[in-house]
This record gives C-alpha cells, structure tokens and sequence, in this order.
C-alpha cells in the first residue's frame, strides 16, 4: 500500500489568507473560523434547508456516484447558487476567492456549488480525491480546490468531513485497496470555511449522532480548462446572468479567454482585455 501511514494532525485555524494557503501547501488544506457569521450565516442555513426540504417534498433529489448508495439519511442539494441569493454571495466571497486566485489561479471556473446535508445514522461517502476527472498522471499542481463553507458545526459524532492530511502529496487518487486508510475530522465550528485542494483524499463521515444534521455547502472551482460540473448554461436562474458581477461572469464561463468563445469572441465583452493578452502584451 503506497498510502501514508502515519496520520498528520489538522493544521490550527490559519489567521488569514497567508497563512492558510502555507497550510495547503503542507497539509493540503487550511481551516479559518468565523467567515460567516450572525444573520449571513442563519439565513445561509435557513435557504439550505428549505432547498432541502423543497427537494425532498417533491421527489428531486439526486444522488451523486460517490455517494451512499441508498442511505436516505443524507441528502446533497445541487445547484444552491439558484436558490437564495445568499450563495451567490458565497461563491464570490473576497476570502474564498483570495485562495482561488493563489491556488488554481485567475480566470477560474466555479464547476459546481452544492450542498451535503448528513441526517442521523448517515453513513460514509467512498474515499476519494476531487480530480478524479483528470487522468494520471497528475501533474505537480492541483487543477481544483473546494471551498467548504460550514453552516453548522463540524463534530467527529455528526459526520464532519474526514480527511487524509498531506494525501495531496501523493499526487494520485485512492486505490481500491486504500479506502480504508487512517482519516482524521474536520471538526470546527459552524461558518468556518475549509479550503482544500482537488489531490486531498477525504470523504464524509458516518453521522454516529440521533437527532443532529450537519450541512455544508461545497464551492468547487477548477482551472478554466475543465467542463463545469453543473452545466450553467441551463441550469442557473437568468437573473443571476443578468445582474452578475465581473468575477461571477468569469467565474460561471460567461466571459471567457482562448476556450468557450462565441464566434471567436468572449459571450460576454470584457471590460479590460482578458489576463493572457495583458501578460503577452498584445
């Protein structure tokens, strides 16, 4: 088995951006508490659980192939950023976007924003690494990195998500063999945030608790070669479109550089001339 064997502890909250991208960078990950807070985080909360609700009363909800097979208990709400304007404000928010920008770096693509409800008795997601979608060999740089926003508690009873720290070493995704390797939780506290790049191996855990659910809300973002995992162009209410800023615009491939053009041009004019033709100085 080609796994670490000797489980790292999580880094401590990083204090700010600096420091949490020094902990990506050795552990793969970084946490930073009170992102969001008071009334942003209750009413975050609230819209994901009335999505929730909403699926479920109407028979929509839809599994995921790394999920948990017939485990009801768990629930993933796809496509939040077209329910409450609130996750659009997540999506694009200055600190998750501060880590996008140093880690994949700028254009990126936000390829989904979903959200995993895990009720209890919920059991564990299959262990796995986020860029799967990219054939080994890996290069040496991640080419995505999730942005879990915690709107409750994170705790090893409720299922917090379960990591291996430094797996992004590896430079590979899980064997088949390796689904059991040594994981540690992500606890913390709700409207924490966790970043962690696309090679980390991690999973959900098994919600142990009674009558606690615990959700998160994953921003996933990739390097703008990549197909977005949610398809925007069919999926997303028009007046985000409409109304969106300019990193929402590069962020959802509305403005695009060298790939997704229309007629050889971005759909949606820039401004200023795309980072590539700065950088050349064309």
């Amino acid at each position: 088995m080609n796994a670490p064997m000797t489980v790292q502890a999580l880094p401590p909250p990083a204090k700010d951006v600096e420091e949490g991208l020094a902990h990506i960078r050795e552990h793969g990950l970084c946490v930073m508490t009170g992102v969001l807070s008071g009334p942003t985080l209750e009413r975050a909360r609230e819209a994901l659980y009335r999505a929730a609700a909403h699926d479920r009363a109407r028979g929509r909800e839809r599994k995921f192939s790394l999920d948990y097979g017939h485990d009801e208990s768990n629930q993933r709400v796809w496509n939040v950023l077209s329910r409450d304007p609130v996750f659009e404000d997540m999506a694009e928010h200055p600190t998750a976007l501060a880590f996008v920008r140093a880690v994949i770096g700028w254009p990126a693509l936000l390829g989904n924003i979903s959200a995993n409800i895990t009720g209890p008795g919920g059991g564990e997601m299959v262990l796995h690494a986020d860029q799967i979608f990219v054939p080994e060999p890996w290069s040496a740089e991640p080419q995505g990195m999730n942005v879990a926003w915690l709107l409750d508690d994170f705790t090893e009873a409720n299922g917090a998500t379960r990591i291996v720290p430094g797996s992004h070493k590896l430079n590979r995704a899980p064997r088949p063999d390796e689904g059991e390797v040594a994981t540690v939780p992500l606890e913390a506290p709700a409207g924490s945030i966790v970043v962690f790049e696309s090679r980390v191996w991690h999973k959900t855990g098994f919600n142990r608790t009674q009558d606690q659910r615990r959700a998160g809300v994953f921003a996933w973002y990739t390097k703008p070669i990549y197909r977005a995992q949610e398809n925007w162009f069919l999926s997303l209410d028009p007046a985000i479109r409409t109304f969106a800023s300019e990193d929402m615009l590069v962020l959802l491939g509305y403005k695009a550089d060298g790939l997704g053009l229309v007629y050889g041009a971005s759909p949606v004019p820039w401004t200023t001339p795309p980072p590539s033709l700065l950088e050349s100085g064309q």
